[in-house]
């Protein structure tokens, strides 16, 4: 099963308790402009399910879940919704939280925003080319960068180097 801000939100009761827990992500911000665009139905009907609900609604996927956690081939992990390049397997580190984590994207393959969602703030990762939702960044990785970037395997494919 996967888990989003709209599950929590049923659970958290009202629409007015569940904004004084979490606040209202990004209400003010201009709306974001990337390159690849497509309608929801045309996402829905391009993207698994999981696929879907995590890159499109923010979802995370079950931790241990993804096949990619236990991808140690030379490669690169790429955006399961527009193909962009976004992690080298030589940035890929195993730190035990049950997703794929990496120490650095690829140059240009990736924004970051606030995400208070949790009533405390997060960074999350999105990719640059189609705003799909992959993750969140934390500064718990190893060096060289010191980061730890927490993606949904399901937001990803892989392909080996070759």
């Amino acid at each position: 099963m996967t888990h989003n801000r709209r599950h929590f939100l049923t659970l958290a009761g009202t629409g007015a308790a569940a904004f004084a827990l979490f606040g209202c992500r990004g209400a003010t911000a201009a709306p974001e402009k990337f390159d690849y665009v497509l309608s929801d139905a045309q996402w829905k009907a391009k993207l698994s399910p999981a696929a879907y609900q995590t890159l499109r609604h923010e979802a995370t996927e079950r931790p241990y879940s993804s096949p990619l956690n236990a991808e140690h081939r030379a490669g690169t992990f790429s955006c399961a919704g527009c193909a962009l390049p976004l992690y080298a397997s030589s940035t890929k580190f195993e730190s035990g939280t049950g997703w794929p984590s990496f120490w650095q994207p690829l140059p240009n393959a990736v924004r970051t925003r606030r995400d208070g969602s949790l009533g405390f703030t997060r960074t999350e990762v999105h990719c640059r080319k189609c705003g799909g939702h992959l993750g969140h960044v934390f500064d718990d990785g190893p060096k060289p960068t010191g980061k730890r970037y927490c993606m949904n395997g399901v937001a990803m494919t892989f392909r080996p180097k070759g």
